[in-house]
């Protein structure tokens, strides 16, 4: 009977080495004023030097956490497919809105807003930093680190990549001639406050998952003189002007649960998009609509005011 159970127990054991597939270990990464910002990395189990994704979750730089439960199967699939995940904290600058007795205005939301992505970016440069300097240690290769964020942190790392190609002040602390391997965004745009987007320099490709019916950040763009936010429908028209690689899985009446889902639901394309667009660096630009007829009409046409209440009306 001993020698039975030993054997259960034998296979048990078995059976879980072989399922984990990663090991996370847990750094602090930065220091900034009160905030320490920590950084888990999930490492493959596959040898040599392995692609990084740096991952920046979503919580309309309110809330949220990089441990999230719903984002570890991501994680670990990844993980499965031979690369290392690092997902970071940062500071959540729209944090005091939900302590305010009463909505700040416009402009002072504008102001908040604006100094909420330029330190999620900020932070996210400091976190690549963090890896750059340990990717020898961690078997990284430094030409081959993707970012990858939902929601306010596909926002955050759409405006990192921007801030590169215009060589921005918050860009200058990284290496000389960096720039990251690939972007994926779940549900992102670029914030600007001068007018559209600039790009002084190619961008690296990215691969762009957004509904059309998404009420919280913007699918096409949201401005209002010269201020706000640009998303993927107005993005890959530049892009594909200049022939820049790009990916636009564009998802007709779909809300802002694709700044989720695909994680789940086209981690086949997102492993396209990695071996294509940043091993095999293919100059491809590539459109996908899909349209789900599962998914009811939905209204496509929102105002600035209609995404400020979506976001911050209490």
């Amino acid at each position: 009977m001993k020698k039975y159970v030993l054997a259960i127990v034998a296979v048990i054991l078995a059976v879980s080495a072989m399922a984990s597939t990663s090991d996370k270990k847990s750094y602090l990464y930065a220091v900034k004023g009160t905030d320490s910002l920590y950084l888990d990395h999930y490492v493959s189990s596959v040898s040599g030097k392995r692609p990084c994704m740096i991952f920046m979750f979503g919580g309309g730089f309110v809330r949220g956490t990089r441990d999230a439960e719903g984002y570890i199967p991501y994680f670990h699939y990844l993980n499965d497919k031979g690369i290392d995940v690092v997902s970071i904290d940062y500071r959540l600058g729209l944090k005091p809105l939900t302590t305010m007795k009463e909505m700040p205005s416009i402009k002072e939301t504008i102001g908040m807003l604006n100094n909420a992505v330029n330190i999620a970016v900020e932070d996210l440069f400091s976190a690549t930093l963090f890896v750059l300097e340990n990717a020898e240690q961690w078997q990284i290769d430094t030409e081959k680190i993707i970012t990858s964020g939902s929601s306010a942190g596909a926002i955050s790392v759409l405006q990192a990549e921007n801030a590169i190609c215009n060589r921005t002040s918050s860009a200058a602390v990284l290496p000389q001639g960096f720039n990251y391997a690939g972007v994926i965004s779940y549900a992102g745009a670029i914030f600007s406050v001068n007018g559209k987007p600039e790009w002084k320099s190619n961008p690296c490709p990215i691969m762009f998952f957004h509904g059309s019916a998404d009420a919280q950040v913007p699918y096409e763009k949201a401005t209002m003189l010269g201020i706000g936010f640009y998303g993927p429908k107005y993005l890959v028209k530049e892009f594909e002007k200049r022939q820049w690689p790009y990916w636009f899985y564009d998802i007709e009446y779909h809300t802002h649960s694709i700044s989720y889902l695909p994680m789940y639901e086209n981690q086949n394309e997102i492993t396209t998009f990695i071996n294509d667009f940043v091993i095999k660096k293919r100059p491809l630009t590539i459109t996908t609509s899909v349209r789900d007829g599962d998914i009811p009409k939905r209204d496509t046409k929102f105002k600035v005011m209609d995404y400020i209440n979506a976001n911050f009306k209490k």
